[in-house]
């Protein structure tokens, strides 16, 4: 299905002022206050989840989830048999003094229709693409919702690093599995210090210090 069919069907489905790009100039006033939130949304993490106004940031990427005239925007396209999949900072346009949040640029949106192939979206990918899974669905947008808020917490993007996609299919894994570990509610269950050292997040870590070790 073509992208404009995909425009056409998502604009009859919701009124356009939602959906729509370029209807934010309208909707936040004139092209210079619009320049304005634009450069916001595209900016780094710490730009796009913090403004003078907002003084939780948590809330501005729940508030992804929460009622836009009374429907949710991932909920709702999906509820629609859509799949956003470029969720990330450069696509969340914000309106600090009125604390409204909006998720634009519907260029890559796809119906979905199980067992069909896409292609691959290059924005923070989950780890179902990284081994070339290409019938993927509307967890991919949950997945990239998850970067977003663990980057907006640690204020690191991306969060991932990996050489190629066998690297970072490996990295997440181990990241995952340290923090898992760490942060256990029941403090007995917690990694100690000698066991946070080996663990194998760090065995690169351990390598290069082997190896300037032997060196002197």
């Amino acid at each position: 299905m073509s992208k404009s069919r995909v425009y056409s069907d998502v604009n009859v489905l919701r009124p356009k002022e939602y959906w729509d790009y370029e209807s934010l100039t309208v909707q936040w006033g004139d092209q210079d206050g619009y320049e304005v939130i634009r450069k916001v949304g595209r900016g780094k993490y710490s730009e796009v989840f913090e403004g003078k106004n907002v003084n939780n940031n948590e809330r501005c990427v729940i508030k992804i989830l929460k009622p836009v005239k009374k429907k949710k925007a991932l909920d709702y396209c999906h509820s629609q048999g859509i799949m956003h999949r470029d969720v990330k900072p450069h696509n969340i346009m914000i309106d600090h003094e009125l604390r409204k949040l909006r998720l634009i640029d519907w260029g890559l949106a796809e119906f979905y229709h199980p067992g069909k192939e896409y292609n691959v979206p290059v924005w923070l990918p989950g780890p179902e693409l990284l081994i070339d899974l290409q019938d993927y669905d509307y967890s991919l947008d949950m997945w990239s919702l998850g970067c977003m808020f663990v980057g907006m917490i640690f204020r690191k993007e991306p969060f991932f690093y990996g050489h190629d996609n066998n690297d970072q299919l490996v990295k997440i894994a181990k990241a995952i599995d340290f923090l898992d570990k760490l942060l256990r509610y029941d403090h007995q269950e917690r990694l100690t210090a000698k066991e946070a050292m080996v663990h194998p997040y760090f065995s690169q870590v351990r390598a290069a210090e082997s190896c300037r070790m032997r060196g002197q």
